[in-house]
């Protein structure tokens, strides 16, 4: 299967689907990694790599948009507090797997993040 192929059916996947593929990539690459690098960066590149659970996500997500429409009940809000706070620890334990990394590999996070390929995120409102 050619690369364009695999990116026309990567295309028709829907969101939580391709969220598992991109998840499955980032671990196959991180094993290949692994083959070259040493176990504490390739342990950290997989840590980097690992996405946020798609139905969490989409939990997430779908709590966010009623809020936003101001239609969420009590346990909504409390239920998008948690997962709130469970997105924002993941954040934190991958931003501190990559301020490791660029330690071990004597570079800026900036540097590394580049590197990886990794967009800094910008919130916006």
């Amino acid at each position: 299967m050619s690369l364009d192929e695999l990116l026309q059916a990567a295309n028709q996947l829907d969101e939580a689907d391709l969220e598992r593929l991109l998840q499955q990539v980032a671990i196959l690459r991180a094993h290949r990694k692994a083959n070259v690098l040493p176990l504490e960066e390739a342990q950290l590149l997989q840590k980097i790599n690992q996405g946020i659970d798609p139905e969490l996500r989409t939990q997430y997500q779908m709590l966010r948009t009623k809020k936003e429409a101001e239609t969420l009940t009590d346990a909504e809000y409390n239920t998008l507090i948690q997962l709130s706070n469970t997105i924002e620890q993941f954040g934190a334990q991958r931003l501190e797997a990559l301020a490791n990394l660029a330690q071990l590999r004597a570079c800026s996070l900036s540097e590394l993040m580049v590197s990886l390929g990794i967009e800094p995120v910008t919130y916006v409102k």
